[in-house]
């Protein structure tokens, strides 16, 4: 059986940098949406480790929900076009909503569901991402929350994939070339 830890370059954040980071983000959270109605608003597949922890580190009440959106098909670069897979379950009307994205690179995605979410009758829209790609950015959106600045290399881990592999890795760390260029 092979080790998908080999695959990996070099760990970019390690697991305690990671941890360290996402409860300063949710005493930051805290603190802003004291007095709010706040609903964490998760995108799948792979916000979900880093939306576990960022709730945990949450002190104040909230609500949360899920979507399942695609750019990116089966491929390492967005193809542009965001497609709806899976829509929220609950009435936004009245809620300060909290995308939590993964990674924040092109920005197609959190760009368009910004978009979309805005027109559901919201009191507020915010993002959280873990991290943060600028070099990639084609969208104007940015980061109200960001816990990590990555460069423009191929990251896996703490929820981030590559053909549905490594988002269990505790860590991130830059794949090697090879392993998504074949």
């Amino acid at each position: 059986m092979a080790n998908i830890e080999n695959d990996i370059e070099r760990v970019l954040i390690s697991e305690k940098d990671i941890k360290k980071a996402v409860k300063k983000m949710g005493k930051m959270i805290s603190k802003d949406y004291a007095d709010k109605n706040l609903m964490l608003v998760a995108v799948l597949k792979g916000s979900v480790i880093f939306m576990a922890d960022l709730m945990r580190a949450i002190s104040i009440p909230i609500n949360i929900d899920f979507m399942s959106v695609s750019s990116y098909g089966g491929g390492t670069k967005t193809t542009g076009v965001v497609k709806i897979i899976k829509d929220l379950d609950h009435d936004l009307s009245g809620k300060d909503i909290l995308i939590v994205e993964d990674i924040l690179d092109s920005g197609m995605t959190l760009s368009y569901l910004k978009n979309l979410l805005e027109h559901r009758n919201v009191s507020s829209i915010r993002i959280a991402t873990l991290l943060d790609k600028p070099e990639r950015r084609i969208a104007d959106v940015k980061a109200d929350y960001f816990c990590f600045t990555v460069p423009d290399e191929f990251v896996v881990g703490y929820g981030l994939d590559f053909d549905q592999q490594y988002r269990h890795l505790p860590y991130i760390g830059v794949l090697k070339p090879e392993i998504y260029e074949k």
